[in-house]
């Protein structure tokens, strides 16, 4: 199983701010579609980085209050893991895990073609894992 089918059942759909953005208005984007990271990308949506959750966090410990007033820009991860649709889930998830993130950009010829999280690779794990059960109850059955 691939990326490719997890964006077809999930959605290409992804969240994106300008380096420009204040962290307090990403909170607000993140809280509106509840999601734990967004693409930083500018304004032709040229990847340049991810902001999640767990960075402004970082962030609230290290300035308090005052890191709201932060940019996306100066808190986002500039150097960012990326897969292709053709992807398999398995690389996926050990892309994620070794690298110690939960969200991963999906590009294709250069452009943003969607996002996965580590829940979506689960599910899917999870759904590949189930069908390999069926498929050996039947042989099994059929022996």
């Amino acid at each position: 199983m691939t990326i490719e089918h997890i964006l077809k059942h999930k959605g290409h759909a992804s969240v994106t701010v300008l380096p420009t953005a204040s962290v307090a208005e990403v909170t607000h984007v993140l809280a509106q579609h509840r999601i734990g990271a967004v693409l930083v990308c500018n304004e032709r949506q040229d990847l340049l980085g991810i902001l999640s959750e767990r960075d402004i966090v970082a962030s609230l410990a290290d300035h308090g209050a005052s890191a709201l007033d932060h940019s996306a820009e100066s808190l986002m991860t500039s150097h960012v893991t990326t897969a292709v649709p053709r992807t398999t889930v398995a690389d996926a998830m050990r892309m994620m895990t070794n690298g110690r993130f939960r969200h991963l950009p999906v590009i294709e010829h250069g452009r943003i073609v969607g996002v996965i999280s580590i829940g979506d690779v689960v599910k899917a794990r999870m759904a590949q894992q189930e069908q390999e059960v069926d498929h050996l109850k039947a042989y099994v059955a059929g022996a």
